[in-house]
């Protein structure tokens, strides 16, 4: 499992991945923005908006596919930042022992996904 800091206060985003090189299974569906520009692992599909050339418009169908990818990413933005309602994932905190960071987020993710399960019975 990759280490993620939601702090805010982390390096540029490619950076992260060249020196974590996190594994991804085969033929998954990797949506990124433009912090990971240039950054493409192996037996991964690749979505990512298309900026539009200077001084040119861009055709019918990227803006399409750019309306898609932006409508998908608004909604991981809204479940971080509900994540974040947590204080301990938005603050830093003093718990330095190994891979405590990573047990917090994934218990204030799964604290998250039981609200999401119960809001919708």
């Amino acid at each position: 499992m990759a280490k993620f800091d939601l702090s805010g206060e982390s390096p540029q985003d490619n950076h992260i991945c060249d020196q974590e090189q996190p594994a991804f299974p085969k033929g998954i569906c990797l949506w990124q923005d433009g912090g990971f520009s240039g950054y493409k692992p192996e037996n991964v599909i690749v979505k990512m908006p298309v900026r539009k050339p200077i001084g040119k418009e861009l055709p019918e169908e990227q803006k399409q596919q750019n309306k898609v990818i932006s409508s998908f990413r608004v909604k991981v933005e809204h479940d971080i930042g509900r994540v974040k309602i947590f204080r301990i994932v938005k603050e830093r905190f003093r718990c330095h022992k190994l891979f405590f960071d990573d047990i917090v987020v994934e218990i204030t993710c799964g604290l998250h996904n039981c609200k999401l399960s119960c809001v919708s019975c």
